[in-house]
């Protein structure tokens, strides 16, 4: 892969892990806000009615707290990450189930219901080791807050975080 891709991909890593640093902070300030967050090369959009002097402490006080080592911040247990880690195993799991024609068709279903299971539940302790590893990057040397912005088109409520790298 070529060192512009590479750097694309860290990027989005890093404003994941900040993403989330900042959901973690603001759920410490409002038990269970009500919201979605997307992260992209260029940083990440939080959809929800905040305020946004809340918005922009949460997400400094991340970028300080990631900065200043604390990496269980990058993980989220309401990532995204986490639903398809575990579709993409109890698919896997409930796949290799199919493949068996010595049994009934009933057994092949039980079979089939019991893997998926197993796979989900495999999933969750999978899903937080696959955000640390592959989806985040709590590594943000040289990262900053461009802006912080507050958009709203009808009833919807977004703060756009830039962020910008040395």
């Amino acid at each position: 892969m070529n060192t512009r891709a590479t750097s694309i991909l860290t990027r989005i890593r890093q404003n994941h892990a900040l993403e989330h640093a900042t959901i973690h902070l603001l759920a410490r300030q409002h038990p269970a806000p009500r919201v979605v967050a997307r992260s992209d090369w260029n940083g990440f959009t939080i959809y929800g009615t905040l305020d946004t002097a809340r918005v922009v402490a949460a997400a400094s006080e991340g970028l300080m707290r990631l900065q200043a080592g604390q990496k269980h911040l990058a993980v989220h247990p309401r990532c995204g990450t986490n639903v398809v880690v575990g579709g993409l195993v109890a698919g896997a799991a409930s796949s290799l189930t199919l493949i068996s024609k010595d049994r009934s068709p009933l057994r092949r279903f039980v079979s089939f219901v019991g893997a998926a299971l197993a796979g989900l539940l495999l999933a969750y302790p999978l899903g937080p080791v696959f955000q640390r590893h592959v989806t985040t990057s709590s590594d943000l040397t040289g990262v900053s807050i461009r802006e912080v912005r507050r958009e709203q088109r009808g009833s919807l409520v977004m703060h756009r975080v830039r962020v910008e790298w040395e």
